[in-house]
């Protein structure tokens, strides 16, 4: 086995290790009233990287400029909420019990529900749409977002303005964690797939990938459609860690956090989304617990505003953690650098 593929192997077992110890130990925590809070903002933490890296797809790698993300979100959550709350309470009287196993399994099949009734919306908006560039793009998506929005506040059978109360709480930190993994699993692969670099062409210059033979329509809508699928799939998770939404929840105000998320930690990695969520779900609930809450509208700017300054590409930049990069696609990387000297050295 080579060198770089035994090395790559080691990390990648540690880190799950881990993630898998934490996670345990956080899923253990969770069933004390006192560190509740805690692991909420932990679940929170890690639906919110799912959320920032599916922005990721279509924002950073793309190139494209979306303002209707947490629209997607929010046809995940109502989907996945109305699986296990609503049509069981129509057609038994109950939402599911987290005491069944068939409770799980249809949780799990909601959750996938979610995200595949998201990315069909997505594809549905995307396709007409991303012939749009620029400022048109953000207007539309814009408004596709607003109107999800105003459409749940009129659809009584989803609860209306008054939203979904009683979801079951079945995001625990096995499910939380498990769809966190598979999800940036998920996106790893495709940004470092075929498809994942002839949508990086497409960011860097339209005609030029054009005129390369890639199909510049097909590659945009369809990140259009994976980037909004993997939010439905955060807001299934949402919808049952929070337990009640409504359509207030999936506002313009969400989109713009994840926004800048996205942006402060760098749009062009998916280390960037890490290290933006990660950060910025903490700062709110930091000024919450010095009871600065209402400093929160002057913090974001000025950090944004420092980022923008000093780190035009945000915190990590075009910067991997290396664990998320294939071994292959390292090995890749290393033969070009020795080829390229042995090249000049001749």
């Amino acid at each position: 086995m080579p060198q770089t593929r035994r090395s790559h192997i080691t990390q990648l077992i540690l880190i799950l290790g881990g993630f898998v110890i934490l996670q345990t130990l956080i899923g253990i925590l969770s069933g004390q009233r006192q560190f509740q809070y805690y692991s909420r903002i932990f679940f929170l933490i890690e639906i919110n990287i799912i959320l920032t890296a599916s922005l990721a797809l279509i924002n950073g790698y793309a190139g494209q400029f979306s303002l209707g993300h947490a629209g997607f979100m929010a046809i995940g959550a109502y989907t996945s909420a109305g699986i296990t709350t609503l049509l069981p309470k129509l057609l038994f009287g109950s939402p599911l019990v987290t005491s069944s196993v068939v409770g799980h399994l249809v949780f799990v099949l909601s959750v996938f529900a979610g995200g595949a009734m998201a990315g069909l919306f997505g594809f549905v908006i995307g396709f007409p749409s991303l012939r749009l560039r620029g400022d048109y793009l953000a207007i539309v998506t814009l408004a596709a977002g607003e109107v999800i929005r105003a459409g749940l506040r009129f659809a009584d059978f989803l609860g209306g303005p008054r939203g979904i109360p009683g979801i079951p709480a079945f995001s625990s930190a096995f499910y939380v964690g498990g769809f966190f993994l598979l999800s940036l699993w998920m996106m790893r692969n495709l940004v470092y797939s075929h498809y994942g670099r002839a949508c990086i062409a497409v960011r860097d210059n339209e005609i030029a990938a054009s005129c390369m033979g890639i199909n510049t329509t097909f590659q945009k809508v369809w990140a259009f459609a994976l980037g909004a699928s993997f939010a439905g799939v955060a807001g299934g998770l949402f919808a049952h860690m929070s337990r009640y939404i409504n359509p207030d929840n999936f506002g313009f105000l969400k989109t713009l956090d994840i926004l800048i998320f996205l942006y402060i930690g760098g749009p062009h990695t998916i280390a960037g989304s890490i290290v933006g969520a990660g950060i910025f779900t903490l700062v709110p609930e930091g000024l919450r617990l010095a009871n600065l809450e209402g400093w929160r509208m002057v913090v974001y700017p000025l950090i944004l505003i420092l980022v923008m300054r000093f780190l035009k590409d945000g915190i990590m930049g075009e910067r991997e953690f290396s664990f998320l990069v294939p071994w292959k696609f390292k090995e890749m990387v290393q033969k070009r650098v020795e080829s390229s000297k042995l090249t000049v050295d001749n």
